[in-house]
């Protein structure tokens, strides 16, 4: 595969989200052509000519879109943001019912308009979506995922960064499993540098005792903490304003890059697991690797014995509920 000339993005759903990662897409020149469809023509058409009075600003970006779904014709990579909205104190898994049905007649309508696409699930459940949108499509994992922890692991790095004073761009740390509430850290794997987060609090003299003068040891519960935050930054950025749209519509947009510029970049996104560490069937999180084919290849990541148990808590609470909505 190669890096994909007068590449198009199509953005399905203008709502917060959507028009976020049409934001971001722009600004990042992530794509020569992003396209945005919504069933409101008029809030459609309001954001496709609102984005594209910054063209100007943001090299050489087109910017189309409308309420026909024709829109998304010939596109490379399709996001797919349109769904229910997430309510302060409801979880994704909430979401479920109503989201699957809109993939049932949506997805085949996408695959006839863009049958060489990499179809991106950002609406949630996202997990639960994946599988859904995989089977509606008739397509394989490797080109319907969702996106998954990724921003979830950026999340992490960041807690991390602040806590050892590091550039984010230097910490290297995963949440993997479902997004949402049976995610967790990676800890095991987690490093600053190239050095693992234990040796890192070693060598700075960071124990679970005093530590080195000066030093704020990081303890089991301080761990514990982060992962709570992480898990629960959502929720928390929902009830201030609403949704979460920024930071989603970002990290939308990198899963994108990889994806067009062939990058075989290594990203948390969730796919329909075959035997991954003795899950299949569902979709989670887990480290892979994205090119121009979509997933290449996920990669077996060792797990801890107590990661290996969450992870496969994880993949018990997805299979829940997909068995109640007769995905399984």
């Amino acid at each position: 595969m190669s890096v994909i000339e007068n590449s198009k993005l199509a953005i399905v759903g203008a709502g917060a989200v959507g028009t976020s990662l049409a934001y971001a897409a722009l600004i990042r020149e992530s794509a020569r052509e992003v396209a945005l469809y919504d069933i409101n023509s008029a809030k459609v058409a309001a954001e496709v000519l609102d984005l594209a009075h910054g063209t100007q600003f943001t090299g050489a970006s087109r910017v189309t879109g409308g309420d026909d779904l024709d829109v998304v014709s010939g596109a490379n990579v399709v996001v797919i943001t349109a769904g229910a909205r997430q309510h302060p104190g409801q979880s994704r898994l909430e979401m479920a019912g109503v989201n699957v049905e809109i993939l049932r007649d949506l997805m085949p309508k996408l695959v006839q308009r863009a049958p060489d696409a990499i179809f991106v699930l950002v609406t949630n459940p996202v997990d639960v979506l994946a599988v859904a949108a995989q089977q509606f499509s008739g397509l394989p994992p490797a080109r319907v995922f969702g996106s998954g922890t990724v921003l979830d692991s950026s999340r992490l790095r960041w807690m991390l960064s602040e806590r050892v004073g590091v550039a984010i761009s230097n910490v290297h740390a995963l949440i993997v499993g479902e997004h949402g509430d049976s995610e967790f850290p990676l800890w095991s794997q987690a490093r600053i540098g190239p050095i693992s987060l234990a040796d890192w609090m070693l060598a700075r003299g960071i124990t679970g005792s005093a530590g080195a003068p000066g030093a704020v040891p990081f303890s089991e519960a301080e761990f514990e903490s982060i992962a709570e935050e992480v898990k629960n930054a959502a929720y928390k950025v929902i009830e201030g304003k609403g949704a979460t749209n920024y930071a989603i519509g970002l990290s939308g947009a990198r899963i994108v890059e990889a994806v067009l510029r062939d990058e075989g970049a290594i990203l948390p996104v969730s796919s329909v697991l075959t035997d991954y560490r003795g899950v299949s069937g569902v979709a989670l999180s887990v480290p892979s690797v994205i090119d121009a084919s979509g997933i290449a290849r996920v990669i077996d990541v060792p797990f801890s014995a107590k990661e290996q148990a969450l992870f496969e808590h994880s993949a018990a609470t997805l299979r829940a509920s997909l068995d109640t909505l007769g995905l399984a």
